[in-house]
């Protein structure tokens, strides 16, 4: 981001994180395991049981949009990683990731239009599950994408955007969060954020929470 110039919505991935690339080149294995959690999705927690600021996006609706977590700012839930191991190899030492999970929507789920909570990351989609019929789509500041297996886009998620779905299969998306770069001190700043502030008031709610249900089951 360079200082009087506009954000764009979209990124090119190899500018920003060319190790990204590895982990769309592992599709055929992620796909794979993300299959494989379809038939459990109903015993997932909602994105908002997880984290409650997502409440008026997650709840919008009667449909559920579930997420599995993998890495959440450092904390690996080892039971989601006992399933997903060539998921969690793929995603292993990607710079500056912040968080990896699957995004689930159950058929007809939309997204209505919001904004991420924080300037400081980019947000990478592998599609991994798309309906072929009325596939859906995400609109990010006005520009629209159509996920398609396989493949990959890098967003701001501080920029407004919503998700369009009207198919009547389920979604499914692996979703990594970077760290935006930034210049030196605006870096420092951003990590300081990241590292400890949203760690610990966001990142170790969620994962005890998993833990604990986890622990029940």
């Amino acid at each position: 981001m360079t200082a009087g110039r506009p954000r764009p919505a979209f990124y090119e991935i190899g500018d920003v994180c060319p190790e990204l690339n590895k982990v769309t080149a592992a599709f055929p294995d992620i796909r794979k395991e993300a299959q494989a959690l379809v038939a459990t999705r109903d015993q997932m927690p909602s994105y908002d049981e997880l984290d409650n600021a997502q409440s008026r996006i997650a709840g919008s609706t009667p449909k559920k949009w579930s997420v599995f977590f993998l890495n959440v700012f450092g904390f690996k839930p080892k039971m989601n990683r006992e399933r997903c191991p060539q998921t969690c190899a793929a995603i292993e030492g990607i710079p500056n990731m912040l968080q990896a999970f699957y995004s689930i929507l159950d058929p007809g789920k939309s997204i209505p239009e919001h904004e991420g909570p924080y300037l400081g990351y980019l947000r990478y989609h592998l599609g991994l599950v798309v309906p072929e019929d009325n596939p859906p789509s995400i609109t990010v500041n006005g520009e629209t994408h159509v996920w398609s297996e396989g493949g990959a886009i890098l967003f701001d998620d501080g920029h407004p955007h919503r998700v369009d779905n009207e198919s009547e299969q389920v979604r499914i998306v692996l979703i990594i969060d970077i760290r935006r770069p930034m210049p030196f001190f605006a870096d420092l700043v951003n990590r300081v954020v990241t590292s400890f502030f949203a760690r610990w008031t966001y990142a170790y709610g969620i994962y005890r929470k998993i833990s604990s249900e986890q622990a029940v089951a």
